[in-house]
């Protein structure tokens, strides 16, 4: 049978143009092909809060310096309560000052304002600062300590015990990949951070302030002027430890960490935070939602004073999507059966996105302010004011 020119045509283009189209559906990325240097490893992109890759990511291991990453956290969690400030200026013990390994050289009764110790400890993994902020802000290391736990446990951080706020080899002071992802992105919540954290040398640091004159102060981190979009977290090392490090990068909206704990080298830790990175860009990309602490709806509470509350996102919240994918999403805001009095923070809803029929993510939804039961007066001046109304 001979075929008409126009069907022999379509024909042609069907053959070819469907295999073009299956390739246009199959976005889903390859199969990562690096080599891990590290006894455990994880990747994860923030805003959505799902992990791309991990190896032996719930391995409990020796966080060497990555605990400061917990010890910064606290400190700025106390700075956003107001209960200590940047200028506060704090003496140096003899404790803080014999701490010994990595140090910014401060001696007994030097005085050292706040940011300063963080700006050691962020960029120079100071573990002398680390022992004056802790003895400041809680009185004690043991109290400090404690702080520590309590804060890893709120976490989920399972696989962790902290023994000191410096990271100096304990048997007893441990922690996992999995676990210094959730401080991490904790810490992460703080954009400061991201300032003390990119300071790569400062020569003449604490000139004038200590008795031992001045600080050389360079960072540990050398990703961040040497990896595109690198602006921290912190690196860590001690013999028993070997090196880690919790690397973060921004490219256009897409935030990844990567952490690299027990590389036999410097070298290793950041091949692996390289190779773990450039997966993720190359082949993800986040379409942010909302962020953290937007209104998403006034919320009436007929019996509750005040009458209405501000309903708003915990957290930041994002799609994690194939590169070259559409970034068209549904939103839904679920609320919940609730009973006065509703607390400050409470949880009274989610807002859930979806992408496709498979990739969900949810986010709870929280009162502003608190909402106390109305007394019987506030509701009859309420009634009245709807009857006075209605009868205009």
């Amino acid at each position: 049978m001979k075929l008409e020119k126009p069907v022999l045509l379509l024909i042609l283009f069907l053959l070819f143009a469907l295999p073009v189209a299956e390739a246009a559906e199959n976005t889903a990325p390859p199969e990562p092909d690096f080599e891990i240097k590290a006894k455990a490893a994880l990747l994860m992109e923030t805003n959505s809060g799902k992990i791309i890759w991990e190896k032996n990511s719930r391995e409990k291991l020796y966080p060497a310096s990555l605990t400061k990453i917990m010890s910064l956290l606290l400190v700025m969690e106390h700075l956003a309560a107001g209960t200590v400030s940047l200028e506060d200026q704090v003496l140096v013990s003899a404790r803080a000052s014999s701490m010994g390994g990595s140090e910014i050289f401060l001696s007994e009764g030097d005085v050292v304002s706040l940011e300063n110790l963080l700006i050691g400890m962020a960029v120079g993994s100071a573990n002398d600062a680390a022992v004056a902020v802790a003895e400041y802000v809680a009185g004690s290391v043991e109290g400090f300590v404690e702080l520590m736990n309590e804060k890893a446990r709120s976490l989920g951080m399972e696989q962790t015990h902290f023994c000191n706020p410096h990271g100096l080899h304990d048997p007893d002071h441990y922690s996992s990949a999995h676990d210094v992802m959730l401080m991490s992105l904790a810490l992460l919540e703080y954009p400061q951070i991201h300032q003390w954290a990119t300071i790569w040398m400062d020569e003449h640091f604490l000139q004038g302030q200590i008795r031992s004159g001045e600080v050389f102060l360079s960072n540990t981190n050398r990703m961040i002027v040497d990896y595109y979009g690198c602006d921290g977290l912190k690196t860590g090392f001690t013999r028993e430890a070997g090196n880690g490090i919790s690397a973060t990068a921004l490219r256009g909206k897409t935030r990844l960490l990567a952490v690299v704990m027990g590389s036999d080298t410097e070298k290793d830790r950041y091949d692996t935070a390289r190779a773990l990175l450039d997966y993720g860009f190359n082949n993800f990309k986040s379409v942010p939602v909302i962020k953290k602490g937007t209104e998403v709806v006034r919320l009436p509470v007929d019996k509750g004073y005040p009458p209405e509350v501000s309903v708003i996102a915990a957290k930041n919240l994002g799609l994690l999507l194939p590169q070259g994918a559409a970034e068209e999403y549904e939103k839904e805001v679920r609320l919940l059966d609730f009973e006065l009095p509703l607390q400050q923070h409470q949880k009274v809803g989610e807002l859930i996105a979806r992408y496709g029929d498979g990739e969900k993510a949810v986010v709870d939804l929280l009162v502003q302010e608190e909402v106390r039961r109305a007394s019987i007066m506030t509701m009859f001046k309420r009634l009245l004011y709807r009857w006075l109304r209605f009868g205009r």
